[in-house]
């Protein structure tokens, strides 16, 4: 489509240093639409750009409140973003356009967050999201081979190295490294090595998880599309269950990530991941179109 003039408002804000530019498009005439993949990259550009792990669009829904779409910082889009999820519903919370529960159309299906605490002012503190069930299928995580077989604790040789690896869909694809955790050179370059893996036609999320306890996980993330991020929500949704589904860790646990700490649990009755922790506004601004 083709760019006007007009600059694109925005939002930037962050859980646990996973950011994003939030784009309200609601009221934006489809002929004013930029290129969204063109404009992630450029907007998400730390050195020309505002600086982001990529934009996050608030559309309209017809079978939600609203619908979240998520382009990162390399143009490519995403099905979902738990830290992304849980800013957009302070977003939307602090502007009082929604209450404490909503209903977020994504890319893996409806999703519930829910602001818990909030402050004198009205503004969300503390969000509980409803992240869905975890799938462990090698069908559903989108890998190559047999897709009803289930990937937990299996070795994949990166470089002439064999790593053991877990493999959780969380609407998105999510592949678990356990043990010692990696340091952020050694994650930077198995990261990308790992998500380009031939196993994953279409890329997929790492993550180094190491189990301090039964209740308490410490992790560093390479995200698709994005490189290292300092926190992603989905990912600690997918360490949390492959943990407790391999008998590392119990069913709710304390995730520690480079930008702070999420609480997690993976509730028996209803299968889902449950995400609790902080989001965070950090601007206003608007974006000159070329």
């Amino acid at each position: 489509m083709a760019e006007t003039g007009n600059p694109v408002a925005f939002t930037k804000m962050h859980g646990l240093g996973n950011d994003y530019l939030y784009i309200d498009i609601r009221e934006m005439p489809p002929e004013q639409h930029p290129d969204w993949s063109d404009l992630a990259v450029r907007m998400s550009d730390r050195h020309f750009g505002v600086g982001s792990d990529g934009i996050i669009l608030i559309a309209p829904s017809t079978v939600a409140d609203v619908k979240m779409r998520i382009f990162n910082a390399d143009g490519s889009e995403s099905e979902m973003c738990g830290n992304g999820l849980r800013a957009l519903a302070k977003w939307l919370f602090d502007r009082k356009q929604l209450g404490h529960r909503q209903a977020v159309e994504t890319g893996a299906g409806v999703l519930h967050p829910e602001v818990l605490l909030s402050d004198a002012d009205g503004r969300a503190r503390r969000i509980r999201v409803n992240m869905g069930p975890p799938r462990f299928s090698r069908g559903a995580v989108g890998m190559a081979g047999d897709p009803e077989q289930i990937c937990l604790e299996q070795p994949l040789e990166v470089d002439g190295e064999t790593v053991m690896v877990s493999c959780v869909s969380m609407g998105n694809p999510h592949l678990m490294l356990f043990g010692d955790i990696w340091d952020v050179d050694k994650m930077a370059v198995m990261g990308s090595k790992i998500e380009h893996h031939p196993w994953f036609p279409h890329r997929i999320n790492v993550h180094s998880v190491e189990v301090v306890d039964s209740g308490h996980l410490r992790m560093r993330h390479w995200e698709r599309g994005a490189g290292l991020t300092l926190a992603c929500g989905t990912g600690v949704a997918a360490a949390t269950a492959a943990a407790a589904a391999t008998r590392r860790a119990k069913r709710a646990v304390r995730v520690d990530v480079p930008g702070g700490q999420l609480d997690a649990v993976w509730d028996e009755e209803t299968n889902a991941v449950f995400l609790t922790g902080p989001a965070v506004e950090v601007c206003q601004g608007t974006f000159a179109l070329r």
